[in-house]
């Protein structure tokens, strides 16, 4: 059959517009399309914004084919191609002008009186309630307590979830070629009965986050990774860990790290 490429769109009409296009100028120069998972791809190509991007990750179960992202959402960090861009994209995936990113992936194991759960993401970890009032958590990292928190939740995120949920609650940007993971607080509470701490912690990639219920009455604890929402029932432990497992990303020959924050976020 020659060789695939796997394409995956969200169903916005600027989006199937440009897999149209694309999907034309790929058999051109002697690719094969499929819109489903195939194994034997040599590339997926998400066109969409970041949460499309997202969610090919998620459909096509953590692939180990490389991916790359076509933007026709908003912000785009994920995905760094423009529709105008694909015909220099084509070319330059034919001369193998690029470079491949390797994200890992943030493991988010929570034990419940039901049994063990994983669930893998790229960008976060969110714990927090499944009602609108505060949650309070035992914190604790490599087995030493950090705090009992009270407040909106937690956010756990890997270098690469660093400019995500993790950004709009004040925490740090970390350069994705750092391999560490950061705990954020949301709305945390400081009074005379709760103490709280008020900025990001950021642990090395081989730290495990645990985060627990303090109260008996914290029976519905929602957890929500890469934006997806998981609600457990009498949560015993959630325990947080980077991954052996990683993303492989194309980027163009000409990606840095910092030229994109600036570009996105600064």
């Amino acid at each position: 059959m020659g060789r695939i490429i796997t394409i995956n769109s969200n169903k916005v009409q600027k989006s199937l517009e440009t897999r149209d296009i694309l999907h034309k100028k790929l058999i051109e120069v002697g690719f094969y399309v499929d819109y489903e998972y195939n194994p034997k791809s040599e590339l997926i190509i998400s066109i969409g914004g970041d949460g499309c991007f997202l969610q090919t990750i998620r459909d096509y179960n953590l692939p180990s084919i490389p991916l790359v992202g076509i933007n026709t959402g908003h912000l785009g960090f994920f995905p760094d191609i423009t529709p105008k861009d694909i015909d220099a994209f084509i070319q330059s995936y034919l001369q193998e002008d690029y470079v491949t990113q390797e994200l890992p992936l943030l493991q988010t194991k929570v034990t419940t009186c039901d049994g063990c759960f994983n669930i893998f993401g790229i960008n976060e970890a969110v714990v927090k309630g499944d009602k609108s009032r505060a949650i309070h958590l035992k914190l604790d990292i490599n087995n030493k307590r950090v705090q009992n928190f009270s407040g909106d939740g937690l956010i756990i995120s890997t270098s690469a979830g660093s400019t995500a949920y993790n950004y709009a609650v004040g925490g740090s940007i970390v350069d994705t070629s750092l391999n560490v993971i950061q705990v954020a607080p949301i709305s945390p509470i400081n009074t005379n009965a709760y103490r709280c701490f008020t900025s990001s912690i950021i642990c090395s990639h081989d730290s495990v986050v645990n985060v627990s219920p303090e109260c008996e009455f914290e029976n519905s604890t929602l957890v929500v990774v890469d934006g997806l929402e998981y609600n457990f029932k009498e949560i015993d432990n959630i325990s947080l860990s980077i991954s052996d497992r990683k993303i492989k990303l194309l980027r163009t020959s000409n990606y840095e790290f910092w030229s994109r924050v600036c570009e996105k976020f600064l």
